[in-house]
């Protein structure tokens, strides 16, 4: 089955046993967790989501992103600032797609 699910404000294209990477979400490692944000189940679509449709995932692991660097600057001003930033994430495994 394939599915198009919505958590932490993306969108994720899905089929069974693929592991995703989405925004962190607060679960324990090696639990489980159902999304019901589910727009789109092997031909029926949602407005905006499939009634009675869910996706169950188990949480594989939580971690930080390579970090980004965020300069700023001002021209002509002498205004210089560097940031350093790690999106957190967590990795799904799709166990079942319910629809």
């Amino acid at each position: 089955m394939k599915a198009i699910i919505e958590t932490g404000g993306k969108q994720y294209y899905v089929t069974e046993k693929d592991q995703i990477y989405v925004e962190k979400i607060n679960a324990e490692v090696g639990s489980e967790v159902t999304i019901d944000k589910v727009l789109f189940v092997d031909g029926k679509l949602g407005m905006p989501y499939v009634p009675g449709a869910s996706v169950v995932c188990k949480v594989i692991k939580h971690g930080k992103n390579k970090k980004i660097k965020v300069f700023k600057y001002r021209p002509k001003k002498k205004y210089r600032k560097t940031q350093g930033h790690r999106q957190p994430y967590t990795c799904l495994e799709i166990k079942k797609i319910n629809g």
